[in-house]
């Protein structure tokens, strides 16, 4: 029966040294880092992983061709087995019982002092969505892990403000980038060293041993998975890592996003191929939808309208969390609620007043469904999630009690599209959204607060993803009845970009990177192959 297993059944690392090529400088403040051990390790598991991480990628490709020929994703038959079984995943560390709400943002120096004293329970220091991986952006942020997990990280401002941690910080996870993305600045063998291996074992290396001094652990966040066999190598990419720190097996404990369809069909199997290091599953809603959206991209049934009507109200992401939380409990994992986006709205009272109630009403639903904890992008929604959660989760640091057992959600329940309406303003608003945000993003900044939300790599990839099917769809057409088509795209693209450019003047226009964001979007618009992700052909535009 092809199941996940418990064992890490690869060779061990080769023995002897493997120093990658590192085709760029390494900044001064971060030499210390890059020691040869470290180099050493880095170079082994590229020789080791490189060959299993292009083989998983071609399976997504391979499943995506079924999906497009008219599959639809399901339980596997093949582990029935492990999702009837009587199991758990192992004890959770102590500091990451209660979790009841987590901040999350990009690794530059001054978000991570200001998150980890945000009153937050958890930091999620982000290299992936909210970051872009320039080489710069990815070493110092692992400069600033450093300083973090030693509580010597500091900053002065250009006005002369001082930042520093204070009083107990929040608990520190950092999510390395998913299998998709390479670090094309290391090759082992002339191949890319795959970016998330290059972030997790930095991290590790670097600091494990002194998180455990201080009573904490090593915490990661691992994004991005499609099938267990995913969830498969990194258990044996972290295994092979303790090994090499010579620290006890499962002392790395790491938190799944479920943020792709296939993923949400195989949430026991994950569970279970990392079983002694995993301590939760999180709905990452925003990517959920794109992967929603990828997945059916050939399917004229299932065209969804705009992204302002696709909330977690809909059915099939009632069912996803649902079933989650169910999942999770019945393992004794924790199921993390989704992200609320929203950023205070000085000086318009009643439209932060309206923003503050959704957040409420999101939160108050997680809580209520028995969610062990919740994800903000802004400081000042800390209050409103936590007084929720207390006020929910009473005496107990968590919901695991709850095992809702009263769910019963179907494969069909996942798939099922939601209605809605296609608008001009929705149309309009994912192409004014998707270049500023990749304007921002190429220009070396991944987390931008754009019309009162916090937007990561998600926004984007839903805004193209989306633009995308409804030209080629019937299903694609605004509610007026006008088709939407690449003429209407392009004309519509070209009126927005030149919006931006009237509403920050002609000289920050030219200074940013809009024309060549407009492009990008273009360009993935344009190809009849839906391009995997955008920030592929956007990566292969940095430095």
């Amino acid at each position: 029966m092809n199941q996940p297993t418990q064992h890490y059944s690869g060779d061990s690392l080769k023995a002897g040294p493997v120093q990658p090529e590192i085709s760029a400088p390494i900044p001064e403040q971060a030499r210390h880092l890059f020691s040869t051990e470290l180099n050493n390790l880095l170079g082994k598991l590229g020789q080791k992983y490189r060959k299993r991480v292009d083989q998983l990628l071609a399976a997504r490709r391979e499943r995506q061709a079924r999906f497009n020929a008219g599959e639809v994703p399901d339980f596997d038959p093949e582990t029935a087995s492990i999702r009837e079984g009587n199991w758990r995943v192992a004890k959770i560390p102590a500091d990451l019982r209660d979790r009841r709400v987590e901040i999350t943002g990009p690794v530059d120096r001054k978000m991570i002092i200001n998150a980890l004293n945000s009153g937050a329970r958890v930091f999620m220091a982000d290299c992936e969505d909210s970051s872009t991986p320039t080489w710069d952006n990815m070493v110092d942020g692992q400069v600033n892990l450093f300083d973090a997990v030693r509580r010597t990280i500091e900053l002065t401002a250009a006005g002369g403000k001082h930042y520093r941690l204070e009083g107990k910080p929040a608990v520190l996870i950092v999510r390395p980038r998913g299998w998709h993305l390479d670090e094309k600045h290391v090759l082992v063998d002339g191949k890319p060293l795959p970016g998330g291996i290059f972030d997790a074992a930095m991290y590790l290396f670097n600091n494990a041993e002194s998180l455990l001094a201080q009573g904490t652990g090593p915490y990661l966040y691992l994004p991005k998975l499609e099938h267990w066999r995913e969830a498969e190598l990194w258990e044996e990419v972290l295994t092979d890592i303790e090994k090499a720190l010579q620290i006890k097996p499962g002392t790395i404990k790491v938190t799944i996003l479920i943020e792709t369809l296939p993923a949400v069909f195989q949430m026991d199997e994950i569970l279970h191929a990392l079983q002694t290091r995993i301590v939760g599953l999180n709905c990452g809603r925003w990517d959920y939808i794109f992967s929603y959206i990828k997945c059916f991209q050939k399917h004229p049934d299932k065209v969804l309208p705009d992204r302002a009507q696709v909330t977690m109200k809909v059915p099939f992401l009632r069912a996803y969390s649902q079933l989650l939380i169910r999942t999770c409990h019945a393992r004794g994992a924790f199921a993390m609620g989704g992200m609320a986006a929203q950023i205070p709205i000085k000086g318009d009272e009643a439209a932060n007043e309206q923003a503050l109630k959704r957040v409420r009403e999101d939160k108050e639903r997680e809580a209520g469904d028995g969610h062990d904890g919740t994800w903000v992008a802004h400081p000042g929604l800390i209050p409103i999630a936590m007084e929720i959660f207390d006020r929910q989760l009473g005496e107990h640091a968590n919901q695991l009690h709850r095992l809702r057992q009263d769910v019963a959600v179907s494969a069909a329940d996942l798939v099922r599209p939601c209605e809605g309406t296609i608008t001009e303003g929705g149309v309009r608003g994912n192409l004014n959204v998707a270049i500023r945000y990749m304007a921002a993003w190429l220009g070396g900044q991944g987390c931008v607060p754009i019309n009162h939300l916090m937007e990561d790599a998600a926004t984007a990839e839903i805004a193209r993803a989306q633009i995308w099917q409804w030209i080629r769809h019937p299903a694609g057409r605004l509610e007026d009845g006008r088709d939407i088509d690449h003429a209407l795209i392009q004309a519509w693209q070209a009126e927005e970009l030149d919006s931006i450019r009237q509403e920050l003047g002609t000289e920050a226009f030219e200074q940013g990177r809009f024309l060549e964001a407009s492009e990008l979007l273009a360009e993935v618009t344009a190809n009849d192959e839906f391009v995997e992700f955008l920030t592929l052909p956007a990566y292969r535009r940095l430095d």
